[in-house]
């Protein structure tokens, strides 16, 4: 059974394939009406979602499939103490696939081995978070027409946060990439994903804590949020969450083509004067998010029935 856990589960041409898959849904949704009818989509959410759960169930509903599932994980079995592993096994017996969230990294895997239906990770704590990679792949594919040959910046929490880490991922196995690190030191890319994803793909990479000083170079800028939830102490979030705060004068010296994305929800870090540019990209991001997920479920439903 075919699941989506990290998005290194996807070669190059399925990512592209799917990327493809999207674009034609946007150009004619009508075609893609009934491709998911009478399938049922769980959406298991034992962590706070907006856009990722409304962004799925709306897929299903495009799809011509319906949605069933639960929002906390206080409405659900797993505040009895039930299992991941029993949740899926029991959820697999009334839906066809399912999307699932979690705080503890790895329990999408589990939910993977034990379910009976496709299980894609909709985020698992500071782990992965797939579809999310996805979403930004296709919006950058969108505003700049390709994937290679392009300089991305991060800026923020780079140390939790798991669509920096996922995004690297995916960006490392197209050509003429360079990845470019802004963070304070406490918030670092974790040395992992330097060693394991950049310097093993041989992805030129520079590490800095002034967005300034490297704006005129990006194609691309990807924002962060300080996550309050990933921090132990109270003390440390305050102290940096205000790190980056993207503002229009900040911009002054960027690309008349760069394109500024952000995974959402945001606090402060981008102002909403920023919103006016025309190079935010980061409400696209959203309505991609939908496209995305649609050409994902059509191809795990379409695999599990092969």
């Amino acid at each position: 059974m075919r699941s989506l856990i990290n998005i290194l589960d996807l070669s190059v041409e399925e990512i592209d394939e799917l990327i493809a898959v999207a674009n034609d849904i946007i150009a004619d949704p009508d075609k893609y009406a009934e491709a998911c009818k009478r399938k049922k989509l769980a959406t298991l959410f034992f962590e706070p979602s907006t856009r990722t759960r409304l962004s799925f169930e709306a897929a299903m509903l495009e799809l011509g499939g319906s949605v069933l599932g639960f929002s906390e994980a206080t409405s659900s079995s797993a505040a009895k103490g039930e299992s991941v592993a029993d949740t899926v096994r029991a959820v697999s017996c009334y839906a066809d696939i399912i999307a699932m969230r979690h705080p503890k990294e790895g329990a999408p895997y589990v939910a993977a081995m034990n379910a009976t239906v496709p299980v894609i990770n909709a985020g698992d704590g500071g782990h992965n978070h797939p579809t999310q990679t996805l979403t930004d792949l296709l919006t950058i594919q969108r505003e700049k027409g390709t994937l290679n040959n392009l300089t991305v910046g991060f800026c923020g929490d780079l140390k939790f946060g798991r669509t920096v880490h996922s995004l690297i991922s995916a960006l490392s196995r197209y050509t003429g990439i360079k990845v470019v690190l802004v963070s304070p030191e406490e918030l670092k890319l974790p040395s992992y994903v330097k060693k394991d994803v950049l310097q093993q793909n041989n992805i030129p990479y520079v590490q800095t804590t002034s967005l300034e000083e490297v704006m005129p170079e990006l194609d691309a800028l990807y924002m962060t949020r300080v996550q309050r939830e990933r921090f132990f102490n109270e003390e440390d979030y305050l102290r940096l969450k205000d790190s980056y705060i993207l503002e229009p004068r900040k911009l002054e010296n960027a690309k008349k083509d760069l394109i500024i994305m952000h995974p959402l929800p945001r606090v402060n870090e981008i102002s909403v004067a920023v919103d006016k540019d025309p190079r935010a990209a980061y409400f696209k991001q959203v309505l991609n998010g939908k496209y995305i997920r649609m050409a994902l479920i059509m191809k795990l439903l379409e695999e599990a029935k092969a």
